[in-house]
């Protein structure tokens, strides 16, 4: 699984949005500086999120985008599928969508497998477990293990 720069740059924004402490909302200037986030790509970023629903903006003077709901509720599957799609893909198809045949059969449950854990890590982290640096006890403990840490 790779994670595009789109989805790792919307999860960060989100990140920054959920720490922002007073109700104010943020410029995205002020998203892109602090995450160092090139401001253009930001803004599209931040057009798609708001379509998705995930943060809500406002022009003007005192402007700026807020997220849409509390940060317990926006999980980083959330943002990612915003931006990116479905978490899970093989050459662009949903992997139910697959079908296989002869010994390359036994792919189809791996890939759903795959996307299933995928699945359970990333909607099961919220934005507030990440802002306030308090992962969930299974994705600590996966983690925690050294191999975890080494490329192959």
């Amino acid at each position: 699984m790779r994670i595009s720069a789109r989805a790792d740059y919307a999860v960060r924004a989100a990140l920054q949005l959920a720490a922002s402490r007073d109700d104010e909302p943020l410029k995205a200037e002020a998203i892109a500086d602090a995450q160092g986030i090139p401001h253009k790509f930001l803004e599209g970023i931040l057009n798609d999120m708001r379509r998705g629903g995930l943060v809500t903006s406002r022009r003007g003077g005192n402007g700026g985008y807020r997220l849409a709901r509390p940060a317990e509720s926006v999980s980083v599957a959330d943002v990612i599928r915003v931006v990116d799609g479905p978490l899970v893909s093989v050459r662009g198809v949903r992997p139910p969508d697959l079908t296989y045949s002869g010994p390359a059969e036994s792919l189809l449950p791996l890939w759903i497998a795959l996307r299933s854990h995928v699945r359970e890590i990333l909607d099961g982290v919220s934005l507030a477990d990440l802002a306030n640096s308090q992962l969930p006890d299974n994705v600590t403990a996966l983690a925690d293990s050294p191999d975890a840490w080494e490329n192959p």
